[in-house]
């Protein structure tokens, strides 16, 4: 896997994040479908960081609301092209990784 040192501000202002995401990380299957595609992480690091969690069940994005308050990891799955990148936030929100179903 692959840290990505960062600073908040990359991601959004403070009054709008739900969640910290920490730590960074990717692994090498997501790192060559975000290559493949040529999207930048960010993108979709934006959007679960503030509750956009992508193709996920109406019941899974609650969980995610309820994670959220309670600290639970908070998961959201996004079609990258045809290939699903997910993305997990660990409960202590020490870090996040970008990762694809096969690599779990």
């Amino acid at each position: 896997m692959k840290a990505y040192p960062h600073s908040d501000t990359h991601f959004a202002t403070k009054d709008t994040r739900l969640f910290s995401i920490g730590t960074v990380m990717a692994t090498p299957g997501a790192l060559d479908l975000l290559d493949r595609a040529g999207v930048n992480a960010t993108v979709y690091l934006i959007r679960h960081q503030h509750g956009d969690f992508g193709s996920l069940s109406d019941f899974d994005a609650r969980q995610n609301d309820f994670a959220i308050c309670n600290g639970f990891r908070i998961f959201s799955s996004y079609y990258v092209e045809l290939e699903l990148l997910w993305i997990i936030t660990e409960a202590n929100r020490a870090a996040t990784t970008l990762l694809l179903p096969s690599e779990y």
